[in-house]
C-alpha cells in the first residue's frame, strides 16, 4: 500500500513541484494538497493520511502553522506522521515540533527537497514511526552546548549512554526500565545525571529530554 500524503505549502510553485516529484515514487501517493492552515486541517480530517508534509509558515498568520498543526494532530489524527519543511534552521522550531514526542515527527530544511531520495527517505521514516531531524539543526544544538574539551556526551557513563540510547528510541521511563531490567527510580536518577552532565538542568523538562536525544544522535551518527 502506498504511503498516503497530504501536502501543505502556500507557495504554488513549490507545492506543485514537490507534488510532481513525489508522483514519480510508486510507494508515495499525494492524496491532497492545500495552501493554508484551515484547509490542511480539513484535508487531514477528510483523507486520514499516513503522513502530513507541511510548510512551517502558511496563512493566515505565516508564523508557525505547521508546528501548531502537528501538535493538534496528536489529538485529532494520532496515526498521521508529520514531516515539516522549513527554510529556518533555528532549533526552537524543531524542539516545538518534538515537544509531545519524537515518534512519527520530522523536520527538514527546504533545501533538502532538491534531493528526492532524502525527502522520500524522510517520508518513509516518519511513516513507520521514526523521527528525522535535519543535520543542521542537530549541529546547531550540539554547537551551543559543546565545550572545548570535547562533546558533552563523552561525560556520560556507559549506563547513562545506554539509557540515553533508549530515550532516543522514543521510550518512556517505564519502557526503559523494563528493557534494561532496572527500577523506574533508577532510570530517573540516570536521566537526571544525564541532564546535569549535558548542562540541561535549567531547561524545561520536555525540551531537555529532546535536546539530550538530539545531542546523542549527533554524537553517534544515528
Amino acid at each position: 500500500m502506498p504511503i498516503r500524503v497530504v501536502l501543505a505549502e502556500d507557495d504554488f510553485l513549490i507545492r506543485e513541484g514537490v507534488k510532481e516529484l513525489l508522483a514519480a515514487e510508486s510507494d508515495v501517493d499525494v492524496v491532497a494538497t492545500c495552501s493554508d492552515f484551515d484547509s490542511l486541517l480539513e484535508a487531514v480530517e477528510r483523507e486520514k493520511p499516513d503522513v502530513v508534509l507541511t510548510d512551517i509558515r502558511m496563512p493566515p498568520t505565516k508564523t508557525d502553522e505547521g508546528v501548531r498543526a502537528a501538535e493538534r494532530f496528536r489529538e485529532t489524527a494520532p496515526d498521521a506522521a508529520v514531516l515539516v519543511l522549513s527554510q529556518y534552521d533555528e532549533p526552537e522550531y524543531a524542539l516545538a515540533l518534538l515537544e509531545g514526542g519524537a515518534r512519527g515527527r520530522g523536520y527538514l530544511l527546504k533545501q533538502r527537497v532538491a534531493d528526492l531520495d532524502q525527502l522520500v527517505g524522510a517520508i518513509r521514516e516518519v511513516a513507520r514511526g521514526g523521527s528525522v531531524i535535519d543535520p543542521r539543526i542537530v549541529e546547531g544544538l550540539v554547537a551551543a552546548r559543546s565545550r572545548a574539551e570535547g562533546s558533552p556526551v563523552d561525560r556520560l557513563t556507559d549506563r547513562e549512554r545506554e539509557v540515553l540510547g533508549e530515550m532516543a528510541q522514543g521510550k518512556n521511563n517505564a519502557a526503559i526500565a523494563g528493557g534494561l531490567v532496572l527500577t523506574e527510580r533508577a532510570i530517573e536518577r540516570h536521566i537526571n545525571a544525564i541532564f546535569s552532565k549535558l548542562d540541561l538542568s535549567a531547561e524545561k523538562d520536555v525540551h531537555r529530554r529532546v535536546k539530550a536525544v538530539l545531542m546523542f544522535l549527533s554524537e553517534t551518527g544515528s
